[in-house]
């Protein structure tokens, strides 16, 4: 039996495991946490990850991600499936803490990497816009003033992209006072989830 081939996004994503470009700024070292296939069909771009996913290596393994896959509706396993869900933070490295939590994730790994990365993954059908710092670089002058207004103008952003809260439970007073998130939008995100991982 042959082994599989090396695809370009492979290589990239072993040069991307491999990157030392912020070590001296990074309290924990650096363990880019990045999950990609050119299968496929979501995008889920976040922040940075926190202390336990640096830990276990594994994107979304808090929970924040058991938060988020219950807005998707879909099991630990699918959530994994590199052939359904790419997993992207702007930054790959834990950034460690700040004063009032996690810092900002670190600008290098999308100035050395996003470009390339998203350039791998052409099935991509919709794009999930995890936080306020996905969401800037991404939709750019099209945001909002607030995160909040963002995300409630989520129909100006077209079928193929979805901006989002960041599901962290120290937003729990952001999903009280902003009932029609839960009542609207992650009814919305399922619709659009389920027929792209169906199969």
């Amino acid at each position: 039996m042959s082994k599989r081939t090396r695809t370009p996004l492979d290589v990239l994503l072993t040069e991307i495991r491999a990157c030392r470009a912020c070590e001296a700024e990074l309290p924990l070292g650096p363990r880019p946490v990045v999950r990609a296939h050119r299968d496929a069909r979501i995008l889920i771009v976040g922040q940075a990850p926190g202390a336990r996913v640096h830990a276990s290596g594994i994107p979304w393994d808090d929970a924040s991600g058991k938060r988020l896959r219950d807005w998707l509706d879909v099991d630990a396993d699918t959530f994994y499936d590199e052939t359904r869900f790419a997993i992207v933070p702007m930054g790959f490295c834990y950034p460690g803490r700040g004063a009032s939590g996690d810092n900002p994730p670190r600008s290098e790994c999308a100035q050395l990497w996003l470009d390339r990365l998203l350039a791998g993954l052409p099935s991509i059908r919709l794009t999930l816009l995890i936080g306020q710092y996905a969401q800037r670089h991404f939709l750019r002058d099209t945001r909002k003033a607030t995160l909040t207004d963002t995300v409630h103008a989520w129909r100006d952003y077209g079928t193929g992209v979805l901006p989002l809260p960041h599901p962290s439970p120290r937003n729990q007073a952001w999903f009280k006072h902003h009932p029609w998130f839960d009542a609207e939008i992650v009814p919305e995100l399922r619709r659009r989830v389920a027929p792209l991982i169906a199969g």
